[in-house]
């Protein structure tokens, strides 16, 4: 944070990292579903962009795992099976426990005051049986956790595994948990930070992932990543 009163310079956003964050979302919504081909005149028309920016926006996708690269075909909306469920949850607990430890070395006090309301937001959404916003909040709260933790890097991160995480949606239709189950994990998850007590809060947001692993999949347990 800059010191009270001095001017320093505002991040600008460029053209191909707008455009990216634009189709992330239409891909994390389903607009451009699994399978899709990406057309560049098409979406250059539709997003009111010259062929450059999109190229390079594309790119990005591409390196995040978003999309993929056919020779001589171009690139395509990836498809999730469930061991890439698996593998998008086993990430998700490594960057999660990292957030965690960090959150409960630094202030306790500010990660409980954002992550309340998130909280109040996923109840919310529960109790209209929503399943498409308890998913949107379910993934603020997990979002607003790592942002707690101060670390630039596991947001990003957290950025792509959470887009990725919505695209499950497809795959884990029949499996999401009940509204109440839900709501009640995460405000295990806001207790524990609240307490103090970082063993328990590592062993929510494992079974947390866990959980959702053998739903989709009935697999074993993901391990806890390796230290």
């Amino acid at each position: 944070m800059p010191a009270h009163g001095r001017l320093t310079p505002v991040p600008r956003r460029s053209t191909a990292e707008l455009i990216a964050e634009q189709l992330r979302s239409a891909i994390m919504y389903g607009s451009l579903a699994p399978g899709d081909q990406l057309g560049e005149a098409d979406l250059a028309g539709r997003l009111g962009v010259s062929r450059g920016p999109l190229r390079e926006a594309m790119q990005r996708l591409v390196q995040e795992g978003l999309l993929r690269s056919e020779r001589h075909r171009g690139l395509f909306v990836r498809e999730l099976t469930p061991a890439d469920v698996r593998d998008i949850y086993v990430a998700r607990l490594a960057v999660e426990r990292a957030a965690c430890e960090l959150i409960m070395r630094g202030n306790r006090g500010e990660a409980v005051a954002r992550l309340t309301p998130a909280v109040h937001l996923l109840a919310e959404a529960a109790a209209s049986g929503d399943r498409s916003a308890m998913s949107d909040a379910d993934q603020e709260f997990h979002r607003t956790l790592v942002s707690c933790a101060g670390n630039t890097r596991l947001e990003r991160m957290a950025q792509t595994l959470l887009v990725e995480t919505r695209m499950c949606l497809t795959v884990m239709q029949t499996v999401y948990p009940e509204p109440d189950e839900l709501l009640e994990e995460h405000r295990r998850i806001l207790d524990a930070i609240a307490d103090g007590a970082e063993d328990r809060l590592l062993e929510l947001i494992e079974a947390h992932m866990n959980d959702t692993v053998e739903r989709v999949n009935g697999q074993v347990p993901v391990d806890p990543p390796t230290p």
